[in-house]
């Protein structure tokens, strides 16, 4: 009892404590916690409405804690899609949902972060994998699938598994034209797609206090990639500079206990990071940049939820501004919302994209599915600032995907090849 008394709980143990009503819960433990908001998109949103009104339920528990966005396939690809995303927008009529979000908002993660609604210390299982991403903010985010978000619709409660947690400490600095993308992508090549199996992941150290909130969102998104169950980042300045103006909700911070109990820590020294490239087709097998130059490339692409922020678009336009893309390349730029697309057309690195040759496509998943724009032919190679290079995931099951930071899919969009962008300071 006294050993028990001794050990600290992690955040990722501290919510699922307070969202169950538990002064203490142990990894392992089975809970049953209550969630204070959950979402959805249109690929997913259009059978969970079916499976819903299967079920035969009445009424959603609570329609101010459900986000609906329409992002995957948008404009409507086929008729059939148009009629999915007609189903969804007759059931939000029909449930009164506040957050609803049409084709021109953008992406759902991004979306649901930007307009304030999660905050630190949430519970947040959403219809997504990437939900993962909310824990930038110090929330507990965690995919979950159709039938397990029906009964979260139906009660407001989920069962959760207590995770443990591993700490990814993060020490030293990034050089230059060096990456947050690098960073997730250095972990994920250490411990592998199954390295952190229903685990949270922390993401700590006196460097994380250095990475700006769009450096987060991309560490925590792509957590999942090696099977974690949330990914954390521990809320500080940057976190509550974030939410000024977005929100004028309380919400509870909760932090670790000095003598939090952690399964396993490794650390990385971010000054010896070089720009990575996963290579295809599985999200774990990364290399450094130099290691894969000179790889010809038939189109390049920034964006999806991982790498479609200001931050991302940023950085490519520092590498593209008087230069053209190879005339071989195509670029695909697909901003991750409405209010990054206004942000970088306000600031002009949206001009600097267009005049090198870039198609600036709406902003919403856009290629990184590879349904509606950028779908990949037979043998054709592109690199990608997205999260997953599956055989098949931009189109054929022939094409092969880099994964890559966006500075150096900039970088290899102006050679044609692979090339690492650190050639370009």
């Amino acid at each position: 009892m006294n050993e028990l008394k001794k050990k600290g709980m992690t955040i990722a143990q501290k919510i699922l404590a307070l969202k169950s009503g538990k002064r203490r819960v142990e990894a392992g433990e089975f809970v049953e916690a209550n969630a204070d908001l959950t979402i959805t998109n249109d690929t997913s949103g259009h059978l969970l409405v079916r499976t819903f009104r299967q079920a035969g339920i009445p009424r959603i528990w609570d329609s101010e804690k459900f986000v609906v966005c329409l992002d995957h396939l948008v404009p409507a690809n086929n008729p059939q899609t148009a009629s999915n995303h007609n189903l969804i927008r007759q059931f939000v009529q029909e449930q009164n949902i506040k957050h609803f979000f049409d084709i021109n908002e953008g992406i759902h993660l991004h979306v649901t972060v930007e307009k304030g609604l999660v905050r630190p210390g949430m519970l947040i299982p959403g219809n997504d994998s990437h939900c993962t991403m909310f824990g930038a903010l110090g929330a507990f985010g965690t995919g979950i699938s159709i039938p397990e978000t029906v009964e979260l619709l139906a009660t407001g409660k989920l069962w959760f598994k207590v995770p443990s947690t591993m700490k990814i400490d993060l020490f030293g600095s990034l050089s230059q034209m060096v990456t947050p993308k690098d960073i997730i992508l250095e972990v994920i090549g250490r411990l592998k797609a199954d390295g952190a199996m229903y685990k949270a992941v922390e993401f700590s150290g006196d460097a994380v206090k250095t990475i700006n909130m769009d450096g987060r969102l991309t560490l925590c998104n792509m957590a999942v990639e090696m099977g974690a169950k949330t990914g954390i980042v521990e809320p500080d300045e940057t976190t509550m500079d974030y939410l000024k103006g977005r929100t004028d909700q309380q919400f509870h911070i909760v932090k670790n206990d000095p003598d939090a109990v952690y399964e396993r820590i490794e650390s990385i020294d971010l000054s010896t990071l070089e720009p990575k490239v996963s290579l295809p087709h599985r999200v774990d097998n990364v290399v450094s940049v130099n290691e894969v130059k000179g790889v010809k490339i038939n189109q390049a692409f920034i964006g999806s939820c991982t790498n479609g922020l200001f931050s991302d678009l940023k950085i490519a336009a520092q590498i593209l501004q008087g230069r053209r893309i190879g005339a071989s390349v195509r670029l695909i730029v697909n901003p991750a919302s409405k209010e990054v697309y206004l942000k970088t057309l306000n600031e002009g690195v949206l001009e600097i994209l267009i005049e090198s040759g870039a198609v600036i496509c709406n902003p919403g998943c856009g290629a990184c599915i590879g349904a509606t724009k950028g779908v990949l032919g037979e043998g054709e190679v592109c690199i990608s600032s997205a999260n997953r290079n599956f055989r098949g995931r931009m189109g054929s099951d022939e094409a092969k995907v880099f994964l890559a930071s966006p500075a150096t899919v900039a970088a290899s969009a102006v050679t044609g090849e692979i090339t690492d962008p650190r050639g370009f300071v």
